[in-house]
């Protein structure tokens, strides 16, 4: 099946809430290269927009390229060097690329923390993560209680290129509530305490949070930045396989 481009780019908009993100997000979010003209038959999709997954498109025969990160943060001032080996591929091959990033973090049914809570099989959930008028993670309730050390292995199923997830252990034995911010959320953990959770599960971290997640008594779980933002990106090929779209993912994990 055959799409206009602009239609795929509008699909995503309404479905994401892109707009309701701009304000707050420094990510150029929505079509960031390419033109909207033109016919959409085979979208790539990838966590990272880079030369390595740009060549892969390449390669895969893409129309569109879908990524959680993208090329453009606040402003592009030149064209060139590392920018440029990124870009010029995009535009020979008439590739274009689509960045969804708060947007994807934040969205309750197809976001990057709503995946993390599938895997976890959490309950009662609701938005978590305040940003301005929005919300870029989610919290819930464990189906069953978890421990420590079991929720640190269902964490270690996500892929991240082997990379172990990293536990700051300062809560309580039995984890119940847990709050979820993907990729670098640390800076949520006084919303997690507020909020009453167990534990707050995250990507990466910052040296500051071992001592405020000690003097919270609060479980940190750091499972990579790669691994908890895969989900997002595979929901919207999911999406794209529904409107009769070929799919491919790029799986390029950073071990971080």
């Amino acid at each position: 099946m055959t799409m206009d481009r602009a239609d795929v780019i509008a699909r995503y908009d309404e479905k994401l809430a892109t707009d309701a993100y701009a304000d707050v997000d420094a990510s150029a979010n929505g079509l960031q290269v390419g033109s909207e003209s033109g016919t959409v038959e085979h979208v790539a999709f990838a966590v990272d927009a880079a030369e390595a997954t740009i060549e892969a498109a390449v390669e895969a025969g893409a129309d569109l390229l879908v990524t959680h990160h993208g090329l453009i943060w606040g402003g592009l001032d030149r064209v060139t060097g590392q920018e440029y080996d990124r870009i010029a591929p995009l535009v020979e091959n008439d590739i274009g690329l689509y960045v969804s990033h708060l947007p994807l973090d934040g969205h309750q049914s197809l976001g990057n923390a709503a995946g993390v809570a599938d895997q976890l099989e959490l309950e009662a959930r609701e938005p978590f993560g305040e940003m301005g008028p929005v919300h870029i993670g989610q919290r819930g309730q464990a189906s069953q209680p978890y421990s420590v050390e079991k929720l640190r292995e269902a964490l270690d199923e996500f892929d991240n290129g082997g990379t172990p997830t990293q536990v700051l252990d300062f809560g309580p034995d039995e984890i119940s509530e847990i709050a979820i911010v993907t990729g670098s959320g640390v800076d949520w953990l006084s919303e997690a305490e507020a909020v009453g959770a167990d534990a707050l599960v995250t990507g990466e971290g910052k040296q500051q949070v071992y001592h405020e997640a000690r003097e919270a008594g609060l479980n940190v779980f750091l499972a990579g930045h790669y691994a908890t933002e895969t989900f997002g990106v595979r929901n919207l090929a999911a999406l794209a396989q529904e409107w009769g779209l070929e799919t491919t993912y790029l799986d390029f994990p950073t071990g971080l």
